[in-house]
């Protein structure tokens, strides 16, 4: 008869081991050498747990029971035994673990100095990193929130807002401070029009007044120049 393997080696695993009976020894098994078998079953605690994360409102991941007082809380079976429990320490419920973000912070800060961003670091086109129409959708809102503004705030009336409202829309201001100047500028024109117009009104009434003080004059001596001539007659 041949002699049984080695326990733990190749050959054990495909040897049919005859069938002893359990005498309560600690001889390891032939198959798996470094098993370890408890002849004594451990008390469950799904219930503990359960009841305990339900009274602290928590995940049943989330509940520490004390492994030392083992069958002492097997013995629990009651929401009251477990408040109890909780009360004493026994029980309790793990703290959220904190993910830092410093490090995310300290590299966005590092990224806004231009670190960090070069041909290695890009995934993807340059339109679907940051798409023209985003861009452009922003640059619109910025300007017509500008206008808006400048509306509310009577600094240009209706047409001067319909005028840049429109200019806008046209792509003729890249960002703010053009359209800014733009709007300084366009009022100046108008106010130096306006000048202008006032100035010319001005002389225009000038003249007009001149022109009625003129032939006021011319009537006048033409009056005195009939008047005149009657009285020599009636002198005669």
């Amino acid at each position: 008869m041949a002699s049984a393997p080695q326990a733990g080696s190749e050959q054990a695993l495909h040897y049919r081991w005859p069938i002893v009976p359990d005498i309560g020894d600690d001889r390891p098994d032939p198959i798996r050498p470094h098993a370890v078998f408890e002849n004594e079953q451990t008390p469950t605690r799904k219930l503990q747990k359960r009841l305990a994360a339900s009274i602290l409102g928590c995940g049943k991941n989330r509940v520490w029971l004390d492994p030392n007082e083992t069958n002492e809380l097997s013995m629990a079976n009651s929401r009251f035994n477990i408040r109890k429990m909780i009360k004493d320490g026994l029980i309790i419920r793990k703290a959220v673990k904190m993910h830092s973000r410093s490090r995310v912070r300290k590299n966005l800060e590092a990224k806004r100095k231009g670190r960090h961003t070069g041909i290695g670091k890009r995934k993807g086109t340059r339109e679907a990193r940051m798409p023209t129409k985003v861009l452009w959708m922003r640059r619109q809102r910025v300007l017509r929130r500008l206008l808006r503004k400048y509306r509310q705030q009577k600094k240009i009336d209706k047409r001067i807002y319909h005028y840049f409202y429109r200019h806008a829309k046209g792509n003729c201001y890249k960002n703010k401070r053009v359209l800014m100047e733009a709007i300084h500028a366009k009022k100046t024109e108008k106010m130096k029009e306006k000048a202008l117009q006032e100035q010319s009104e001005a002389r225009k009434e000038k003249a007009r007044l001149a022109k009625e003080k003129k032939l006021q004059k011319k009537a006048d001596a033409a009056r005195t120049e009939e008047d005149g001539g009657w009285q020599q007659a009636k002198k005669r």
